[in-house]
């Protein structure tokens, strides 16, 4: 019992159990999902989208979800977005 209870207790970066980590699956293409470090977030591949993770809870309503750009797809992470005004 005690092990299981520590491998349920394992954390991924953004504060969610490994063991719900590993069974999340984007709401759109039911593929795997992925942790982002450098956005806290989870990142579908397979559709480009990012869903957060708030307050250790992960928001995965497609409203909720922001499009990666191409560059950010084929580099296999996410970068915030800059201010074009620059």
């Amino acid at each position: 019992m005690r092990r299981t209870t520590a491998l349920l207790l394992r954390h991924v970066g953004g504060g969610i159990p490994q063991a719900l980590a590993d069974m999340l699956v984007c709401p759109l293409s039911k593929k795997p999902l992925r942790y982002c470090e450098a956005s806290g977030s989870l990142v579908s591949d397979a559709v480009g989208m990012s869903f957060p993770i708030v307050d250790g809870i992960p928001c995965l309503l497609p409203k909720d979800g922001k499009l990666l750009e191409d560059h950010q797809r084929e580099s296999g992470h996410e970068t915030s977005p800059r201010d074009s005004s620059d």
